[in-house]
């Protein structure tokens, strides 16, 4: 069982090497760097796995609705970015939705999905935000719609692998990957 979960960390980590910087829009293409985007930082990377891996957790309509509501949430983020709203603490509330995603994984709580698409909601706006925010010279919707897509890839690794670690040992190993993740979210804020 941890030669499995230590494979599925090595496999997920090594996919993401590629990804270690930004496009440039000009020379690449705005989808492309949109789309590169949410694949650069670890921070996005955790939090928008962590999203489909708690969505995998709660089960039913969980499975499709809070990832829903993360992308949805996550243009509005974006939006009000570009349209020059300031928002405090993008950064700091992005690295607490790691942390908070993964302890609320971890402890597996009996939260309504309605309540789960809200809070994950509530992160997915400062995400937006923080896209709207580096936008440079990127179009702003080719670019929104590279960084939607590959968001809807991450949550899909997290609804795969939380439907894959349900089936093998319960939710025993979502709660293990939710802890992780709270960990990976405090090794950010305060270690790296």
């Amino acid at each position: 069982m941890l030669k499995r979960i230590s494979l599925a960390l090595v496999i997920t980590a090594a996919a993401t090497l590629p990804a270690f910087a930004h496009l440039d829009p000009v020379e690449h293409g705005s989808f492309a760097a949109g789309f590169s985007h949410p694949l650069f930082g670890l921070d996005h990377i955790l939090a928008m796995v962590a999203v489909g891996l708690w969505a995998a957790m709660q089960g039913g309509r969980a499975i499709w609705l809070v990832p829903a509501a993360f992308v949805g949430t996550m243009a509005l983020g974006f939006a009000a970015a570009i349209a020059g709203m300031p928002l405090p603490f993008v950064e700091p509330v992005i690295l607490a939705s790691v942390v908070f995603i993964g302890i609320a994984i971890a402890l597996a709580l009996p939260i309504p999905t309605a309540a789960v698409a809200g809070l994950v909601g509530f992160f997915a706006f400062f995400h937006g935000h923080a896209h709207g925010g580096e936008l440079g010279a990127a179009g702003a919707w080719e670019f929104a719609a590279g960084f939607m897509i590959a968001t809807i890839g991450l949550h899909a690794v997290g609804i795969g692998a939380g439907l894959a670690l349900n089936r093998f040992g319960g939710k025993a190993l979502s709660r293990i990957a939710g802890a992780a993740t709270a960990l990976g979210g405090l090794w950010l804020a305060f270690g790296a």
